[in-house]
């Protein structure tokens, strides 16, 4: 049972919302952590099953001090998500017509619509094309591509046909692609030509070439490589351009040897493996537009999704197929008050778990008109987020802090160009927002007459957990607010014990909602040690958190070594192991450091080899080694010159006295564990002049 909370009064909203009073917040509330079998029963029977799931729904084990954690939501029921988000929209909620996505590419100008009966024609061709390659249910697929219409496609076909799919978002390196297909040991790979980010060219083929190398140097390899043709489309439609494809605006290489305009870098012209890639368009041209989805049970996996680990080597997150499809749809439904005319625009990649959930599964699953953007906010001009806007006329939109800080930097003016009359909803996501960009959004944005909703949730949660809801809960900037149905939030401090009333320390949850992840693909065992062991009974966050005295919930931050750039959690392990990949470093500590935009970025200590010297080249070679074996998103902002770290007597690294000295704050607070302090003054001289 959970502890009552004390929540104040809401202002009155209009009887359409969802939750149109925060008594009946209050209500649904108590009845879904009363009896959570009931409440998630009653939204399961709104899904198509095969096989109806029976009671109790909820089986499980948070103790490992009991035995083995498992999670099971509606086991033994048979459904397959893509059925319930296409087939039923098309077929028995006649949505054929209605536009499930604007599709809005990198250049204004650039844009398609697809309809739920195309969507599901797309869909189906492509589950055959996975079927005739082998693919069959359980097996795991790779998907590494842009922003476009056919990476849904991609995922839906696999969720289809009971294959696992792999999404690894496209601004990874070939050494991180090759690390997820080698730990999930995908058979296929899914990918594209390349695309354009801004002015910059993105080769999508030859990272994917140097990842199936590197996979191969590792005795793997993946059967198949599927290469969509999105940067010359125009090239495949003979008969003039597709509704379904939108013309490329730029001239492009060619990756089987020919280029339409000569290409700057080499390295564009590349080799043609008939072995092992095949172009999607040939693939597809005579596929069926007939495939009978796999009934899959409740608990069968429907993707993998991999987020850093603490020890430096990813995790892979795994969400099964019914407790995640009826908890993204019904958080969509009721934290964006989502209602059958509005349209609806994520702006998270989708190789990103916000993607995967409020971008595809969650809006398809309402039968949602959503907008789907492979460009950069500030491109090519810095109001580019509000043209899109007017132009689909947009009521309710969700992104990230860091992107509200970028566009904050410009002023209103860029805003204030465009109406954005439509909006009615605003959301935040990946990290908390502080006050001052929370402000700038509510009165700039949405002019005094939007709510925001404030989102905490996790790749490992599925969903959002912590949220207001529209009308219903009185915002406070910053705040994650209450939980959402069902989810049972706690506070301990370092010993276990739950603190009641005001308190700060670390964020669990008592008993599981019905997407949180259910293991560590290929490693139950990690799973268990990183979320359960350190506190038997609850699921633990990794994050801190202070609950005021009127019980809103505030994000205070991860509290183990882990750093969240831009929203995407990173984690110190990862990026110091990449750093003494140098001959010239023999030790490497990474902590945060604040970051007007970022919210946080990546503050570097390296200890030199005997005989090496600091410079800017060795600077430049250090993040240029990052972004090669993470990605561009974890490039470190600063890397300082370390002759030696604060270590306890143990051998530990004091990460908490760096980031101090990163930020300048001489009050250290206690060193005496330290095994040699006069490390504290050189590390002071040789800091990096920063901009916070």
């Amino acid at each position: 049972m959970a502890v009552p909370l004390q929540f104040p009064p809401a202002p009155e909203v209009s009887a359409a919302a969802h939750v149109s009073s925060f008594r009946e917040y209050q209500e649904l509330y108590e009845k879904s952590v009363r009896d959570p079998n009931e409440f998630w029963g009653a939204i399961a029977h709104e899904f198509y099953w095969k096989v109806v799931p029976s009671q109790p729904l909820l089986r499980y084990n948070f103790d490992v001090t009991k035995g083995k954690i498992f999670i099971e939501w509606m086991k033994g029921g048979v459904t397959n998500v893509c059925y319930n988000v296409l087939d039923r929209n098309v077929h028995e909620k006649k949505f054929g017509d209605k536009v499930a996505f604007y599709w809005e590419g990198n250049e204004p100008g650039e844009s398609i619509s697809v309809t739920y009966s195309e969507l599901l024609k797309k869909v189906c061709q492509f589950a055959n094309v996975l079927r005739g390659q082998g693919v069959r249910k359980g097996d795991r697929v790779s998907i590494y591509m842009p922003m476009v219409i056919e990476l849904v496609v991609a995922m839906l076909a696999c969720a289809r046909i009971g294959a696992v799919h792999s999404i690894v978002f496209a601004g990874f390196s070939a050494e991180s692609l090759c690390e997820r297909i080698l730990d999930s040991g995908c058979s296929l790979l899914i990918t594209a030509d390349g695309f354009f980010r801004g002015d910059k060219l993105i080769n999508l083929k030859y990272i994917v070439d140097e990842a199936l190398k590197k996979c191969t140097e590792k005795q793997y390899s993946v059967r198949k490589c599927i290469v969509l043709k999105h940067l010359g489309r125009d090239e495949i439609h003979k008969d003039g351009p597709s509704k379904i494809s939108p013309p490329c605006k730029r001239q492009c290489p060619d990756l089987q040897g020919k280029t339409q305009e000569k290409p700057k870098r080499s390295h564009l012209q590349m080799k043609w493996n008939p072995a092992v890639d095949i172009w999607w368009h040939d693939l597809v041209k005579d596929a069926s537009s007939e495939c009978e989805p796999e009934w899959c049970d409740s608990e069968d996996e429907l993707f993998i999704l991999y987020t850093s680990g603490s020890t430096g080597k990813p995790k892979g997150v795994v969400h099964t197929v019914g407790g995640y499809m009826i908890y993204t749809a019904t958080t969509f439904k009721y934290v964006f008050d989502y209602h059958h005319d509005d349209v609806y625009w994520c702006t998270a990649d989708i190789g990103w778990i916000t993607g995967h959930s409020y971008l595809t599964y969650g809006p398809l699953a309402n039968g949602a008109t959503s907008v789907l953007f492979e460009g950069l906010p500030i491109y090519p001009d810095i109001s580019r987020m509000w043209q899109i806007i007017d132009k689909y006329n947009v009521s309710k939109f969700y992104t990230a802090p860091t992107a509200i800080r970028l566009l904050m930097k410009y002023g209103e003016e860029p805003v204030r160009r465009y109406s954005r009359k439509s909006l009615k909803v605003l959301g935040t996501v990946g990290e908390p927002i502080n006050p001052e960009a929370w402000l700038w959004y509510y009165n700039v944005v949405g002019e005094k007459r939007c709510p925001i909703v404030d989102t905490f949730w996790q790749t490992e949660t599925g969903g959002q957990v912590l949220t207001p809801l529209p009308g219903a809960t009185t915002t406070k900037p910053g705040s994650a607010t209450f939980p959402f149905f069902g989810v049972i939030p706690a506070i301990l401090d370092e010993s276990g014990e739950e603190l009641e009333g005001e308190a700060e320390g670390y964020l669990v949850f008592k008993q599981p909602w019905p997407a949180l992840m259910r293991t560590v693909y290929g490693n139950h065992e990690r799973f268990e040690t990183t979320y359960f062991r350190k506190f038997p009974g609850y699921y633990v966050t990794g994050d801190g958190c202070r609950r005021d005295k009127d019980g809103y919930y505030w994000i205070t931050g991860r509290i183990d070594d882990m750093l969240n750039v831009s929203g995407h959690l990173l984690s110190t392990a990862e990026v110091e192991s990449a750093l003494v990949e140098h001959p010239s470093v023999a030790e490497a500590a990474v902590v945060s450091h604040p970051h007007p935009v970022k919210g946080e970025c990546l503050y570097c200590f390296v200890t030199l080899r005997d005989g090496h010297q600091f410079s800017s080249t060795l600077t430049d070679q250090l993040k240029k080694l990052v972004r090669e074996k993470i990605g561009p998103i974890a490039t470190p902002d600063y890397i300082q010159n370390a002759p030696g770290l604060p270590k306890t007597r143990s051998g530990k690294i004091m990460r908490r006295v760096l980031r101090k000295i990163a930020k300048n704050d001489e009050e250290l607070g206690d060193i005496s564990t330290l095994a040699d302090s006069n490390v504290i003054h050189q590390l002071f001289a040789n800091r990096c002049k920063t901009l916070q």
